[in-house]
């Protein structure tokens, strides 16, 4: 366990290093202004819901942007520098490797999370004169299990895709399809007879409904907690989509012939 950590640690240093987290910091100063503007414009109630679902879509936007492109260029990047070689010389094994790269971009996109909804929380309460403090919980926990399974998405594309862009845009683009098109597979089918009724329904239930994680209309609507069965099943969930995406990275990495 210690070995992954210390991975996960140079993970964030290194994103650090890259100011990746300036992002995080230029779009909090964005979030706070926005909804400043609230206070400015009459219909305030209104104003304040409408602003606060732009940021909360700007935060899904800006965070799916940065774990896609901060995870498709951690393989890419050891194996370019011939880094990897003297990591796994060392008592590393390639699992840790993978669940180590993994935990660095998930925890990074936790605490750029954190920022993002302190910010939110901070600045709507100020406007609407109450801060439902456990639903922005529920809301961040959420985003972030969605967060694990694209990281852990892109973690095994960079390993099956060697150029980082083609990885990154092809996983975008499945990620955006599904959290736009998947709830909608079952209801498509029945537009359409066998056989290829039966395999949309097939994609209906493999691919991992993403949309259950999106509760910004909770938030902004502010209809009280979401259901804890429902909301620790979703978790349970994510995380069993997660471990069979690292699975599957595991076992590309270790058949993966590194010269």
């Amino acid at each position: 366990m210690k070995t992954v950590l210390a991975l996960a640690q140079v993970v964030i240093k290194e994103l650090y290093r890259r100011k990746d987290f300036y992002v995080v910091f230029v779009l909090t100063i964005l979030i706070g202004v926005v909804m400043a503007l609230a206070g400015l414009l009459k219909e305030r109630e209104t104003i304040v819901q409408d602003l606060k679902e732009v940021c909360l879509l700007l935060i899904w936007i800006s965070s799916l942007l940065m774990a896609v492109g901060m995870t498709a260029r951690q393989m890419p990047a050891e194996r370019d520098s011939r880094t990897i070689f003297p990591l796994l010389a060392k008592p590393v094994t390639r699992a840790q490797v993978v669940v180590g790269k993994f935990l660095g971009c998930w925890l990074a996109m936790g605490i750029a999370l954190l920022v993002f909804y302190f910010c939110l929380g901070l600045v709507s309460a100020s406007q609407e004169h109450q801060w439902p403090v456990l639903l922005e919980l529920q809301a961040l926990w959420l985003q972030w299990v969605f967060l694990a399974i694209v990281i852990a998405l892109v973690l095994l594309g960079s390993l099956l895709i060697s150029a980082p862009s083609s990885n990154a845009t092809l996983c975008l683009l499945l990620v955006v399809g599904v959290l736009l098109m998947g709830r909608y597979l079952g209801n498509i089918a029945l537009e359409y007879r066998e056989p290829l009724r039966s395999t949309i329904y097939s994609l209906y239930f493999l691919l991992p409904h993403l949309d259950w994680m999106d509760v910004r209309q909770e938030v902004v609507k502010n209809q009280g907690l979401i259901d804890w069965a429902d909301f620790v099943l979703t978790t349970i969930y994510g995380g069993l989509y997660t471990a069979m995406f690292l699975f599957a990275a595991w076992l590309s990495f270790r058949r993966k012939a590194l010269n």
